[in-house]
């Protein structure tokens, strides 16, 4: 198994590095146990305003606690943690009105229609009924449900009841909004429409905390991602940077003739054969430089291959270097959804 990756964070400016963007979210050893099952086992985050943040980990590594205790549900059994400027311990209320949460499955109304259940929530954020109705109305707009605006949620397809149910938790028009696995049985449609409406959000300045087992849902959305794994952070950084150090880079190579496949395989000694598909896989860091340099090889000995295609380490080995076996906390099975993983 590849070496661990380390956390990593940007430089402080003591070191000389630009100073930190303000943290919406910030931990120092968040502890959390139920029995003598340790869940969280001191976690650190630093969240910067307006980004997206994406906690990754197989199911029961912490990943819901996490968030519950951010969003004040649950009390932490240790550690110290910030949300919005307010202390999640001594200023609960105030964490509170800063945040929005959305949990994987919706808290819709079914007897209610759209409007009727966002006009709920403007009752129980206590907004004025006139402040209510005119945010209802705009967030009906903006999430393209207004013309269900009458129509009862019982009666919603997947897509447009986490549609609605996000917009209920935009109607205190949070600073932080906390999302656990959001896109959780939607189909490939309506989770790519849910990553437009995140993107939207982030760019009028909200931060995004997103808990997700979709490894392409933390690629295309996160802008910084932090793996979980026993209760700890084993990995942070960028999509890019984390993917960057994980062992796999190569080059594979495919032939039609195999007088030109074992001439190959002479040229490159150190490659893995397939004699069956007459491929040879040969490592390297798929640059521009190292393509150019093993073309020229090939050029230079007279062969030609077939094709040439590149492929790179993405999440999902990222992801299974870093957590074990993929089992929960249970010791049961966790399979990960389904993932093209062709560069």
């Amino acid at each position: 198994m590849p070496s661990p990756v380390m956390p990593t964070s940007p430089p402080s400016p003591r070191q000389g590095g630009a100073p930190h963007p303000p943290a919406a979210v910030s931990a120092v050893g968040l502890r959390k146990s139920y029995g003598d099952k340790t869940v969280l086992d001191g976690i650190d985050l630093r969240i910067p305003a307006g980004s997206v943040f994406a906690l990754l980990g197989p199911n029961g590594a912490g990943k819901t606690t996490t968030v519950q205790i951010l969003s004040t549900l649950i009390a932490a059994d240790g550690g110290q943690a910030q949300v919005a400027g307010h202390d999640i311990a001594t200023s609960p209320a105030g964490v509170r009105a800063a945040i929005g949460v959305t949990g994987q499955f919706s808290a819709l109304d079914d007897l209610l229609t759209a409007e009727e259940n966002l006009l709920l929530m403007a009752d129980l954020l206590r907004l004025g009924k006139r402040e209510g109705r005119s945010r209802a109305e705009r967030l009906l707009r903006r999430f393209d449900i207004a013309d269900v605006a009458d129509k009862r949620a019982a009666t919603f397809s997947g897509g447009m009841r986490r549609r609605l149910d996000l917009a209920m938790t935009l109607v205190g028009d949070p600073q932080v909004i906390f999302l656990d696995e959001p896109t959780t049985g939607l189909d490939p449609r309506s989770r790519r429409t849910m990553w437009d409406t995140v993107r939207s959000l982030v760019a009028g300045g909200t931060t995004v905390f997103l808990t997700t087992q979709y490894l392409e849902e933390a690629d295309q959305l996160a802008d910084r991602i932090a793996v979980l794994d026993g209760g700890r952070i084993v990995a942070e950084g960028t999509a890019e940077s984390l993917k960057a150090q994980i062992p796999g880079s190569h080059v594979r190579l495919r032939f039609t003739e195999p007088t030109e496949y074992e001439r190959a395989a002479g040229v490159f000694p150190g490659a893995v054969r397939d004699d069956e598909d007459l491929a040879l896989r040969v490592a390297g860091d798929g640059g521009l430089v190292a393509l150019r340099a093993l073309i020229d090889r090939l050029d230079a000995a007279g062969i030609k291959a077939a094709d040439l295609s590149v492929h790179t380490p993405d999440l999902d080995d990222v992801f299974l270097a870093l957590t074990g076996d993929g089992t929960t906390e249970n010791g049961t099975d966790a399979p990960l959804p389904a993932k093209e993983t062709l560069r």
